[in-house]
Parts: structure tokens; sequence; C-alpha cells
């Protein structure tokens, strides 16, 4: 494959900087370091600009926090939003659609156009056209992914793709910007699109060498479809060696290879079966201890938080997906004018605000 060159100007030419500026702040218009950049972004930017042109950038200290995902604790790492989330802003607006170009086409996950909803409907589609081809599922994850991310192989990765010395040098330096030789932040921008890259080694080699068809990842969630019980059995052990010698990565032990029309495929949220899919159980139990909060929240207050408002509609596209009537019924559509009533106070002025300030 030949390598590309010539990018790392582009990066910090001011149209992009802007153009990044102008994505990074998207739903956060109120925040109090975006409204310093917006009132006087010439001079923010430019310094951002000097800093990339010498080469003198270095990413910020993160703060760090937890998480907690059902039943996962996760460290999450958050960089401040100048000059930071602007710069992998700008960066990635020049190398994504070079990125994209690695991804095998079932490879889900902060990609833009391949959500959720594209990776259900593979799926389904799968299931719904060869049921003797996908009648046992293989379903696995990897071992503590992103903290598992070897630097010294994505790095390779990156060098296989660019050739561009300053512009490896940029991505180096986000890569570095935890300590040691593994792990790669949760919540860093350019870290979604590095968590997809590190396993586009593993996809090419399960879709051209191994030949397998019904191939589906959603970052480190892989499924994988087949007729045969055996063959599944026999493939996860080559994927075991394969990630541990090419990627010095593990499998979880709750690997499990069973028949997919009995237990339906637990996947992206939703439980898929041939004629129906359903929302997963923790899901649907997250969903009504979030709306509960909501509930018990704006009781003491008129609004609902931009967070609580994404929630909410984050949960109604996923039930829009599936068979979830009394779902939507129950929990949904009673807070359907206090959605409205956000959407109007503050979406939508800020929407105006934005066209003001062109």
């Amino acid at each position: 494959m030949k390598r590309i060159g010539y990018l790392y100007e582009k990066i910090y030419d001011m149209d992009n900087l802007k153009l990044a500026h102008k994505n990074a702040r998207k739903g956060k218009g109120w925040y109090k370091e975006v409204c310093m950049v917006d009132n006087d972004n010439e001079y923010y930017l430019s310094i951002l600009q000097e800093q990339l042109i010498n080469q003198s950038y270095n990413t910020s200290d993160y703060i760090i926090f937890e998480k907690q995902e059902g039943k996962k604790v996760r460290e999450i790492y958050k960089l401040p939003y100048f000059p930071d989330r602007i710069c992998q802003w700008a960066l990635l607006q020049v190398i994504e659609p070079i990125l994209m170009k690695q991804l095998v086409r079932d490879t889900y996950s902060a990609i833009p156009g391949r959500g959720i909803h594209l990776a259900l409907d593979r799926v389904k589609t799968a299931i719904k056209n060869d049921r003797e081809g996908i009648m046992y599922c293989l379903k696995l994850d990897v071992k503590k992914y992103y903290p598992n991310i070897n630097h010294s192989i994505l790095k390779s990765i990156y060098r296989k793709i660019f050739k561009d010395n300053k512009l490896l040098w940029l991505i180096d330096e986000i890569i570095d910007s935890t300590p040691g030789n593994k792990g790669i932040p949760i919540g860093n921008y350019m870290s979604q699109w590095s968590g997809n890259l590190y396993l586009s080694p593993f996809d090419h080699w399960i879709k051209e060498v191994k030949g397998v068809k019904y191939y589906y990842r959603y970052m480190d969630d892989i499924v994988i479809l087949h007729s045969s019980k055996e063959f599944l059995h026999n493939l996860k052990n080559e994927i075991e060696e394969f990630l541990l010698g090419e990627l010095d990565l593990e499998l979880k032990d709750n690997w499990q290879v069973f028949p997919t029309a009995i237990r339906g495929i637990d996947f992206l949220g939703y439980r898929i079966f041939p004629d129906f899919v359903l929302l997963r159980k923790s899901t649907a139990k997250k969903l009504k201890s979030r709306v509960r909060d909501i509930n018990k929240y704006l009781k003491t207050h008129d609004l609902m938080t931009y967070n609580q408002w994404c929630s909410l509609n984050s949960y109604n596209g996923w039930l829009l997906y599936c068979n979830s009537y009394r779902l939507q019924q129950k929990y949904i559509i009673p807070l359907k004018n206090e959605m409205l009533k956000f959407y109007e106070e503050v979406i939508l002025y800020e929407s105006s605000r934005n066209a003001r300030s062109g």
C-alpha cells in the first residue's frame, strides 16, 4: 500500500483550524473555554497554529475521573477545549477520510455514517437472508481493550499509512500523552479513531485470510456468524493466537458459541432474533434508572440538563429500532414535553447564536 505524505500543512491551515473550532464546540457553546475562544478566535487559533508550525505543541494534562457504566467502572480522560480538542479535530479533519479507507465495511463505533443502527440493520439482514449460514454465533470481546493498546504497535500501524514525519510527530505526541507504552485514554477524540484502527489488521485477517462472511465489530465487541459450531470454536482459538501475537491483546474469558435462533444475538444494546429485536435487559434497566433520575431532578429544576436531553434522545433512538412500544409509552412519551422545552430554549437558541456569529 502506498503511504501518504504532505498532509501536515493542511492541519494548521487557518481555515481548517476555524472549522475544527466550529466542529469541536457543537453542543458546548455555553462552556467557559468555548466562549473564550469564540470571543477572539483569531487570537487563540493563531496561538495553536504557531505551536503546530513550530512543533512546540504539547498535549495538556488530563483531568481523570471514573464513570460507572453498569457493572464496569471506566477511567475517563478529559482534555481542555483549547488547545487540545481543537487540535485533535484539526488533525482528524485531514486524516479521517484516509483512515476510513483502512477499515472493513463491518467495523463500527465513532465512525461517521457507521453507527449502532447501521450495524443492527446489517446483522438483521444477514439473519433474515441466510438462516442456514448464521445458525451459530461466536461472541467475544477484548480484555481491557483501551488500557492494553500497545503504543509501539499503534504507531507502526499509522506508519504503514502515512510517511509525513511532521504528521507522525503530532500523532505520536497524542499517543504518548499518557505514561508507559500501553493504553490510550477513553474520552480522547483521537482515541476513538486509534481504537478502531488498532484492530483493523485483525479485521482484514478475518475477512481476507479466514474468509469469514458474517463478521461485525463495534470497537472491541465482536460477533461472528457461521453455519458450523466446530468452525467457530476452532476460529476462536486462532483469534486468540492472532491477537496475542500481532497486537499484544487477550480475549476476555466470557466468549461464547451458541445457536442464534434460540438465544438471540446480544449485541449493540439489543437482543437480535430472526423475527424480532428486543432491547437488552441491562440497557432497559439503565433507561428506567435514567428516567427516574431525570424525573427526580425536574421536581426541583425548570429545565433538564444537556446531558439528560442527549441521554433521552439516545435511548429514544435505540427504542425506535426494536420492539419497544410499552417502554416508549411508559418512559419516553411522558418526558416529550420537557425534551421539547429544552430544545426550544437551549438548542434553538444556540443554533441561532452560531448562525449570527458566522
